[in-house]
């Protein structure tokens, strides 16, 4: 049977994150389920995976259990299959950020970009006045991105500070659009750019993830394959384990 593997994040106050991060650990055991959890006063991030009814059943308990009491009723989710073991463990940890950006001013849960499903996305990626960046780090560009996207050149995220700094100008960069792998990276950076005075700043719902789960490789836009955070590597349209591009053994952090 494949194990069904769960990309999931959520931006909400937990003021009681510390007290949360053991019961979270047990849960998770719980259900047997193999992966990463990021948890901090902002919210959850992470990836994991187990049998499909493992998998589901931790989720239905993140949104509807005791333990959040209901706050993760809004969870970002993205499924997709492994042919064999994905995470060799299960690993909580309790961080700053769950998604590290080095900003305590930008906070998606009270303001991000707008959101465009990815059967808009093609849309406004073509039209000429907007500005496609790919918020990724340059390994995973290189893997794959957008026709016509611009690399910010990041070795890490917390650099998209300085790039918007460098290379950005609200007078001139009137309508932006961004991406990333899941979605999350894209919130914080579009609440950046807001709070920087960008007059229209949009992101891909659910990231290309969820583009490449839904739109037809005849008419996609994107061009690779998309780096993910654990032992698949990298995944193409429909969510199927491909092979990366380019090959090496370096990894970025997110």
């Amino acid at each position: 049977m494949p194990h069904r593997v769960a990309a999931l994040y959520q931006f909400v106050a937990l003021p009681d994150a510390a007290l949360l991060a053991a019961p979270l650990r047990q849960l998770a055991a719980g259900w047997s389920v193999k992966g990463t959890l990021i948890l901090a006063t902002e919210g959850l991030n992470g990836t994991i995976a187990g049998t499909p009814a493992a998998v589901d059943g931790f989720v239905a308990a993140l949104r509807d259990g005791p333990l959040f009491g209901g706050r993760l009723n809004r969870l970002e989710l993205k499924f997709s299959t492994a042919a064999a073991p994905p995470f060799g463990r299960l690993k909580v940890h309790l961080k700053p950020e769950i998604v590290t950006f080095g900003d305590p001013a930008t906070n998606p849960a009270e303001r991000t970009g707008v959101y465009v499903a990815p059967s808009d996305w093609n849309a406004l990626i073509a039209s000429p006045d907007v500005l496609v960046i790919d918020t990724r780090n340059t390994f995973e560009v290189a893997m794959g991105t957008f026709e016509g996207a611009l690399d910010p050149g990041l070795r890490r995220f917390s650099d998209f500070r300085d790039f918007v700094r460098r290379e950005l100008d609200p007078t001139r960069h009137r309508r932006i659009a961004m991406f990333c792998t899941g979605g999350i990276r894209c919130e914080k950076a579009s609440a950046h750019l807001i709070a920087a005075g960008f007059a229209e700043v949009y992101h891909l719902k659910g990231g290309i993830l969820r583009y490449l789960e839904e739109v037809a490789p005849a008419v996609s836009r994107w061009t690779g394959t998309c780096f993910v955070f654990d032992e698949r590597v990298a995944l193409g349209h429909g969510l199927v384990e491909r092979a990366p591009q380019p090959a090496t053994d370096q990894r970025p952090q997110p």
